[in-house]
C-alpha cells in the first residue's frame, strides 16, 4: 500500500484568503516525522518550481513527488487548455500523477456555473485530447465547486470520455457520489485516490446549499481517516482485490486561523490518518 501527504492536511491551499500558510519547511519536516515518503506537490509556489531544486529540496526529506492538482478550465470552447498546461507541466517527473480539476474560471470552490450542451462537449472533447496528447498520466479529480462535482457529472465523464479518475472520497460524498459504488462499478477507471473521511451531516449541508463549502472545511466536514463516515477500509479493501497499484494520497483539508503551536494542529489528526492506514495495510 503506497501511502502519500498532500500540503492541503496542513491548510497549504491555492485559493486566496483560505486561511494560514504553513512555511513549507514545517510541512515537509512533520511529513518526515511521520515516516512518510511521498506527497503531491501543492499550489504554485509552494515547492520550487524547477525540477531539480525541488527534487533536492524533497530528498532532503527524504520525500519524493508522486502527485499535482492543476485547475484547468476546460469547457470553454474559446480557450485551449493545452498551451497552459503543458506549461504547468513542464516541470512535474515523469511519474508524477496530473490530478486535473475542471475549473470554473473563479477563484475558490463556493460557487459554480451551469454547463451547457456545448460546454459539455467542450469539457469531454479537452479531457480526450489531454489524456491522448500529455506524456504523464492524467486524471480527472470530482471536487466540489468546479464542473465536475455532482454524481450525473461524474457519470457524464465516465460515459463520455476515456480520462480515468482521482478518486476523492470526500469531494465524491460530498458531491452526492457514493465513492464505494466507483470502487465496485468501474474500479478500471481509477488511477489515482485522495483518501479523505467526511462528517455526512456537515455534507447533506453543503448540498443543501445551507453552508459554502469553505464554511464546511472551517466546521471540520473533513476528519481523520476512520473518524467519519467514510467507508475507507471496504474502498481500500475493493481497490486491493480489483488490482490497484496506485497511490493513497491522504487529503484532510483544513483552514488554519493562526500559526499552529510546535506539536498541535494539522500534526495531530494527520498522525491519527497515519495509524488508521497502518492497521489497514
Amino acid at each position: 500500500m503506497r501511502i502519500a501527504a498532500a500540503p492541503i492536511s496542513w491548510g497549504v491551499c491555492e485559493v486566496p484568503g483560505w486561511g494560514h500558510q504553513m512555511p513549507r519547511e514545517r510541512v515537509l519536516a512533520e511529513m518526515a516525522e511521520l515516516g512518510l515518503t511521498a506527497t503531491e506537490l501543492g499550489p504554485d509556489g509552494f515547492l520550487p518550481p524547477e525540477r531539480e531544486q525541488r527534487a533536492q529540496l524533497l530528498d532532503g526529506y527524504g520525500l519524493r513527488a508522486v502527485g499535482g492538482f492543476v485547475p484547468v478550465v476546460l469547457h470553454d470552447p474559446g480557450h485551449d487548455p493545452l498551451p497552459g498546461l503543458r506549461a504547468a507541466l513542464a516541470s512535474f517527473d515523469e511519474e508524477t500523477v496530473v490530478v486535473l480539476a475542471a475549473a470554473t474560471g473563479a477563484d475558490g470552490y463556493d460557487a459554480r456555473p451551469s454547463l451547457d450542451a456545448e460546454g459539455w462537449r467542450t469539457l469531454l472533447g479537452n479531457l480526450d485530447r489531454i489524456r491522448r496528447e500529455t506524456a504523464h498520466l492524467v486524471t480527472l479529480h470530482p471536487h466540489v465547486g468546479t464542473m465536475v462535482e455532482t454524481k450525473d457529472e461524474v457519470e457524464r465523464v465516465l460515459d463520455g470520455s476515456a480520462v480515468p479518475l482521482c478518486l476523492d472520497t470526500g469531494h465524491l460524498l460530498i458531491g452526492g457520489t457514493d465513492p464505494m459504488d466507483l470502487v465496485r462499478e468501474t474500479p478500471e477507471r481509477i488511477a489515482h485516490v485522495h483518501l479523505k473521511d467526511v462528517d455526512t451531516a456537515l455534507a447533506e449541508r453543503v448540498r443543501s446549499g445551507e453552508l459554502s463549502y469553505t464554511e464546511a472545511v472551517k466546521a471540520g466536514i473533513y476528519r481523520p481517516l476512520g473518524r467519519g463516515d467514510v467507508d475507507v477500509p471496504g474502498i481500500v479493501t475493493g481497490l486491493g482485490a480489483a488490482g490497484y497499484a496506485g497511490w493513497y494520497v491522504m487529503e484532510q483539508d483544513v483552514v488554519l486561523g493562526s500559526e499552529p503551536p510546535g506539536g498541535a494542529g494539522p500534526l495531530h489528526d494527520v498522525r491519527a490518518s497515519v495509524a488508521f492506514l497502518g492497521s489497514l495495510a
